[in-house]
């Protein structure tokens, strides 16, 4: 896997996540949406310490610096 994430992308996903986490565990995320925005969060925090997004590389986009 050629990583295709920046330092800036992998910062606001991880900022994202937490945000979705603190919503969810303090009960404003509930049922099915707080699921659904936890799991997504999840993989925002995966793709983020891999440095590697599969979107990405459909899409074909690079935000990291060559």
């Amino acid at each position: 896997m050629k990583k295709n994430m920046g330092s800036t992308d992998k910062l606001i996903r991880i900022i994202i996540a937490i945000i979705v986490a603190v919503l969810y565990f303090t009960g404003t995320l509930t049922g099915t949406v707080g699921i659904i925005s936890v799991v997504i969060a999840g993989v925002f925090v995966l793709t983020s310490l891999i440095s590697f997004c599969p979107l990405y590389t459909l899409l074909g986009i690079s935000t990291c610096k060559k």
